[in-house]
This record gives structure tokens, C-alpha cells and sequence, in this order.
């Protein structure tokens, strides 16, 4: 009886540490993120538990992390300190791709349609501003904008003088006497455009599918782990099924995005009203496999090229190759940015 009770306990310590075993060895991953109405969902998918249902799913912990600055969210993913991190498609091009991070854009989730904007005082239009000083973060999404806006209008950044901004400050400087146009993104957009006589005169719905905001996932990571693509697609389909509509249970997803985003509802919908979100994977599909995308790419590149953020001595625009799924841009032997249609493919055939 003795010997029986001994061989069962024995029995039950090997079961007990086999399992403590398989869970530590269960794949972790750390992806950031930072406020933006376009990433909201993902804290919403984590403090809601999808983020845990869709890992479970698939046998491995992912854990999102908040970094309060957004460029130095992209620099600790470039480093190595996340396994993923969201961000627009021009900054994955200058900062990990051009760092030698392979890296994939998982999630294409929305393109800024109004978001991004160029405010001036008093009445006037693009050309108003020639020969003027327009204040704005320099080298951000904002110095693309006005540099296709200026583009548009007959004229380039030799008209203009940027005047480099930290974003905290461009809602009090545009209160000031001394600056009279400015560039930059919601929230700030939003609260700039409260002041008297300001006027929006361009905005990022003018350039639409431009600035795109993504997912972007370490490659060699997503090639051991494929699990790790398909639980996030998962978990990011659902949760935008989830947030949309009138439904109470959707204003209540949106609400805790808003509150977490330091707005209300009315506020966090103004925002999502200016973001084109992808809201289904078969809509995002038509995005990601148009020519467009690779057209856009190739403009965002020729942008960073000018402006040197491709890597000092690049030799051209083309340096780092770009991988979109209707064909890729660059140097093929250098491909460094992919963007994957494969994990939507399965969202949009109900196969994750």
C-alpha cells in the first residue's frame, strides 16, 4: 500500500513537472504599440482577453506592450527588444528596414484619411504658404505630407522653410504669434484646428492610402512562429468586428478606446471618422495586393532617399527592397520591408 502510494505521488511530481516544463517552454512574444486611433484595438484586444484567446488558440503568450514615445517604440523594435511594434509604412522603411531588420507588415489596418493636415491662419490655400516658415515634426509623416502637398500645388520644399517642431509643442506654437502654419496629426490636428482663424487646407484624405499604419512584425520571428501571425490576424479581425457599428457592445469597445486614448466617444469616433480603417480582411485584401501599394512605397522611398533617411551613402531610393504581393520595388537583394497577404488570405477564408 506503501510502495503503491509512493510509486502515485512519484507519478503525479513528474506529470506536474512535465507540465510546468512544456509551459515555460510555451513561445512568448512582446509587441509594442503607442496611442493612435488606428492602434486603439490592440489594447482593446488585449484588456478584453481576445489577445489571450486567439494565443491560447494557438499554443504561445503574446503580451502588448504601451511606450509612451512612438519613435522610440520603432527604435526598441529595431533593436530587438520586441518581437513586433506598430508603426506608419515610412517609418518601417527608415528605421528597421534601412537597419537591416527584416521586417513584415502583417497587418495593413488603416490608412490616414484626414488624420494628417496642414493648418494655416486665416484665409488662403496651399500657395499661401510660399516663402513662409511651416512648423512640424521634421522627417514624421507630417514632412511627407506637406512635400506631396506642395507637389500638388507646383511647388516643392525650396518654397517653403520647415521649421522643426517637437510634436508636445505644435498646439502651443500655432497659439503664438510667430507661427502661422503647421503640420501634424490627430489628436494635435484636432486640437490645433479649435484655435480662431485656423483653417485646414490640406489634409492626408487628399493623398488617400499613403500613410498607412501597420503591424510590422520581425520576418525571422513570423517564419519560426507562424502561430504568432496567425493568432494577431485573428485576434485584430475580431476585434475590429467587435468595435464596429451602433451596437452597445461596439460603443463600449470604442469607449474603453477612447478613455484609454485620453478622449471620450464623440472624440475617439471624430478621429476614426479621418481613419480608413480596413474593416474586414477581404477589404484589406483589395488594398494590399492593388498596384497601388507598390506605387506608394516607391514615393515613400524616393521621399526618404532625398531627405536622407535611407542610410548614410545610399547610393539611390532604391536601396532597400520593398516586397508587396503585386510585385516589389527596390533592390531584390536587399529586401527588407515585406508586406504579406498570406495570414489575410486566411482571415478572409475563415481558415485561422
Amino acid at each position: 500500500m506503501i510502495k503503491a502510494c509512493l510509486r502515485l505521488l512519484l507519478l503525479c511530481t513528474i506529470t506536474l513537472f512535465s507540465v510546468n516544463t512544456l509551459a515555460a517552454d510555451k513561445p512568448s512574444f512582446k509587441i509594442c504599440w503607442s496611442i493612435y486611433a488606428g492602434w486603439m484595438p490592440w489594447d482593446y484586444a488585449q484588456q478584453s482577453g481576445i489577445v489571450k484567446k486567439w494565443a491560447d488558440k494557438y499554443g504561445i503568450d503574446i503580451h502588448f506592450v504601451q511606450v509612451n514615445d512612438y519613435i522610440e517604440s520603432v527604435n526598441q523594435y529595431t533593436a530587438g527588444g520586441f518581437a513586433g511594434c506598430t508603426m506608419t509604412n515610412m517609418d518601417a522603411l527608415t528605421i528597421p528596414a534601412t537597419g537591416g531588420v527584416d521586417s513584415t507588415a502583417l497587418i495593413v489596418g488603416d490608412y490616414s484619411n484626414g488624420n494628417d493636415g496642414i493648418l494655416l491662419k486665416g484665409a488662403g490655400n496651399l500657395s499661401a504658404l510660399k516663402g513662409k516658415p511651416i512648423n512640424l515634426v521634421e522627417l514624421s509623416v507630417s514632412h511627407y505630407l506637406l512635400a506631396r502637398a506642395l507637389e500638388k500645388s507646383g511647388m516643392s520644399e525650396k518654397d517653403v522653410k520647415v521649421v522643426n517642431t517637437a510634436d508636445a509643442d505644435l498646439v502651443a506654437a500655432f497659439g503664438t504669434a510667430d507661427v502661422n502654419a503647421i503640420v501634424t496629426w490627430n489628436p494635435l490636428l484636432a486640437e490645433a484646428e479649435k484655435q480662431p482663424n485656423s483653417h485646414l487646407i490640406f489634409s492626408s484624405a487628399q493623398i488617400p492610402g499613403e500613410i498607412l499604419d501597420l503591424l510590422v512584425v520581425n520576418s525571422a520571428t513570423l517564419q519560426k512562429y507562424p502561430q504568432l501571425g496567425k493568432a494577431l490576424t485573428g485576434a485584430w479581425y475580431e476585434t475590429l468586428k467587435t468595435m464596429s457599428g451602433p451596437t452597445d457592445s461596439a460603443k463600449a469597445a470604442r469607449t474603453q478606446m477612447a478613455q484609454a486614448s485620453g478622449t471620450d466617444l464623440a472624440g475617439f469616433d471624430q478621429q476614426l471618422a479621418a481613419t480608413h480603417l480596413f474593416s474586414d480582411a477581404k477589404t484589406t485584401l483589395d488594398f494590399v495586393q492593388s498596384p497601388q501599394l507598390k506605387a506608394t512605397m516607391q514615393m515613400v522611398a524616393e521621399f526618404s532617399f532625398k531627405h536622407g533617411l535611407l542610410g548614410e551613402g545610399a547610393p539611390s531610393a532604391d536601396v532597400v527592397g520593398v516586397a508587396t504581393p503585386a510585385g516589389n520595388w527596390g533592390d531584390a537583394g536587399n529586401l527588407k520591408l515585406r508586406f504579406t497577404d498570406e495570414y489575410t488570405k486566411m482571415a478572409a477564408a475563415g481558415q485561422l
